[in-house]
């Protein structure tokens, strides 16, 4: 076998220095501890894919509407619980120009960054009928809202959306709710990491059914508009960002102003509540909470409970940015756009040394390329791949921790560098020549 570009025994040592037992099962930010700890040890630069951190710079609209509210005072002003007026105005009208959807400016209530979006979608819903305490996922997901439910002790159910495409979707879901104990169901579209795009019938199937199991849908739009297959970019004009939101009335959209505006410093998103939801009583909530409609137990009692508000200035940066990107004056997709070349880029680097794409389809087209893919080896399992791959400078978590049941490994492609191009094609190199495909 050839050297690796580190030794076993430090990448042995930043595991037992960082307190894993089992590097398979590792979250994200434990993965990315062991590659700076053995980076320092070793003195060899991580290519560093565990993290969905954005690497492309902030909006620079947000960035100057945020100083200029800082400048103005706003530091030192609580900002208001619903949110600043402007920026749900903005996020109203950049649903109506991107997904084509009427969504009232109450309804769009500024959150901590989506994390926080969810933690309170989850602690609504688990509330609003004592028969439902149960959170369905469709995955593969976002590994730290199942965290976020072990924290509050709320139940939930999960399935690999691999072999449920097209027709198969509704059924499956229907499956979990005809039990009665599902109070929301959550997804991303596009997906986080296997970059699938959910299409109009398949949503249109998890709308009806939510409707008629009467169960509220969390969508999770943090890679919003980022499907580059199509063009979604031109405000007020189809083709729009799909959405659950045409087929149901009990749906919130998460929207995160941390990847489509690379703004995930400011923890900055807006959660938007359907309009007929908003406005409805459930005796549970109508009991615990004063007799309060659903869109304000969300904001006025569970969000203030959480932060008392989220970061003024942000605010105003998200609203300069939604606002210049609905009056057509700003192109956020043609910004972030440069992830899907990266994605194109790195398929080829890790195709080429005998990897291979785990969800390689979305329905009966390739995969688009984005901000997040998948790829497996033969012969090695998730966890496998992933400590394998830390001899080699390469860092990634387990599909296992994202509710995936397919073996391998997420990539992220946001952090990198046009000069790692070559360098991980030539430690895959090396990483394919120590472990040989045999052709049976």
């Amino acid at each position: 076998m050839k050297p690796t570009p580190i030794s076993k025994d430090i990448i042995l040592d930043a595991i037992k220095a960082n307190d894993i037992q089992d590097i398979g099962a590792a979250t994200i930010r434990e993965v990315k501890r062991v590659a700076e700890y053995a980076e320092r040890k070793s003195g060899v630069e991580f290519i560093k894919m565990e993290m969905g951190i954005p690497g492309l710079p902030a909006a620079q609209i947000g960035v100057e509407a945020q100083i200029n509210a800082l400048r103005n005072g706003v530091a030192s002003q609580y900002p208001d619980i619903q949110g600043l007026p402007a920026l749900k105005h903005e996020a109203s009208r950049f649903i109506k120009a991107f997904i084509g959807l009427d969504v009232n400016a109450e309804g769009c209530v500024p959150v901590v960054g989506s994390m926080q979006g969810s933690y309170a979608a989850f602690t609504l819903c688990s509330q609003y009928d004592p028969k439902k305490d149960t959170v369905l996922f469709i995955d593969p997901g976002f590994p730290v809202q199942k965290q976020q439910l072990q924290v509050m002790g709320v139940k939930y159910e999960t399935f690999d959306m691999y072999h449920y495409r097209g027709e198969k979707l509704g059924p499956k879901v229907e499956s979990y709710l005809k039990k009665g104990n599902i109070c929301c169901i959550i997804y991303s579209n596009p997906n986080n990491p296997s970059w699938v795009c959910l299409n109009e019938d398949e949503l249109k199937a998890i709308g009806e059914l939510a409707t008629r199991y009467d169960t509220v849908v969390v969508e999770d739009l943090a890679y919003f508009a980022m499907d580059f297959r199509k063009n979604l970019s031109t405000p007020f004009e189809p083709p729009y960002q799909p959405s659950v939101g045409r087929y149901t009335d009990n749906y919130m959209l998460l929207i995160s102003g941390s990847k489509a505006f690379s703004y995930a410093g400011e923890r900055i998103s807006v959660a938007c509540i359907s309009n007929k939801l908003f406005h409805r009583h459930y005796p549970a909530l109508d009991e615990r909470y004063s007799a309060l409609p659903f869109g304000l137990v969300y904001s006025t009692r569970i969000l203030y409970a959480l932060s008392s508000g989220t970061s003024h200035s942000a605010q105003y940066a998200l609203a300069a940015v939604m606002k210049a990107a609905s009056d057509g004056t700003y192109d956020f997709r043609a910004v972030t756009s440069e992830y899907g070349r990266r994605a194109h880029k790195l398929k080829e680097i890790f195709l080429r040394h005998n990897f291979y794409i785990v969800y390689d389809k979305d329905l009966d087209q390739p995969i688009a390329d984005g901000f997040y893919f998948t790829v497996g080896y033969p012969g090695l399992n998730s966890g496998q791949l992933v400590s394998e791959l830390l001899y080699y400078g390469v860092s990634a978590i387990c599909l296992t921790n994202t509710g995936s049941d397919q073996q391998g490994i997420r990539v992220c492609t946001s952090f990198i560098r046009d000069n790692q191009y070559e360098e991980l094609d030539e430690r895959m190199a090396i990483f394919a020549e120590n472990h040989p495909v045999t052709n049976n």
